[in-house]
C-alpha cells in the first residue's frame, strides 16, 4: 500500500482530567509529535580515523501543532484559552484513522505553548495551537 488517506484524524483534550476526552471542533491540520533525541559527544583525542563519536542523551516528547477553522462561539475553541491559562498540565490525543479496524491514538500530557489567531480579509478565520509534550508520548492500538 502507498500511504493511507489522513482525513477524519481527530484531535482531543481531557476534559474533566479524568479521561473524558472530547475532539476540538474544525481542526483542519494536525502535525506532531515530532520527538527528537540529545547526541552527547564523547569524542576524545584516541577516538578511532578521527570521527566525532556520540551516546544517546535525553529524549524529548516534541510538539503536536494543530490549526482550526476558528470560531470564537464553539465551546472546544474556548476551551484551549483556559488550557493556555490554567497552571497545570492537560492530558490530549490524536486519533488516528478514528472507527478504522487500524485505529491508533497517540496519548500525551502536555501544555500548550503558542496560541495565535488569524483573521485575514479574503480567507477564514483561524487558530493555530502548539502543544509541549510533556514526559513520554505513547501510540496505542485502539480499533
Amino acid at each position: 500500500m502507498a500511504g493511507l488517506d489522513a482525513f477524519g484524524t481527530q484531535f482531543k483534550r481531557d476534559s474533566t482530567g479524568a479521561g473524558a476526552f472530547v475532539a476540538i471542533a474544525n481542526v483542519s491540520d494536525i502535525s506532531g509529535p515530532e520527538r527528537s533525541r540529545e547526541a552527547i559527544e564523547v569524542t576524545a583525542h584516541d577516538s578511532p580515523d578521527e570521527y566525532r563519536e556520540f551516546v544517546k542523551g535525553l529524549k524529548d516528547g516534541g510538539e503536536v501543532t494543530i490549526t482550526i477553522n476558528y470560531d470564537p462561539g464553539d465551546t472546544s475553541h474556548s476551551a484551549l484559552d483556559g488550557d493556555f491559562e490554567e497552571k497545570d498540565l492537560r492530558a490530549y490525543q490524536v486519533v488516528i484513522l478514528p472507527g478504522d479496524p487500524d485505529e491508533h491514538t497517540w496519548d500525551f500530557t502536555a501544555l500548550i505553548t503558542d496560541l495565535g489567531d488569524a483573521f485575514p480579509i479574503d480567507d477564514k478565520m483561524e487558530r493555530e495551537a502548539t502543544f509541549k509534550i510533556s514526559g513520554k508520548p505513547t501510540l496505542n492500538p485502539t480499533g
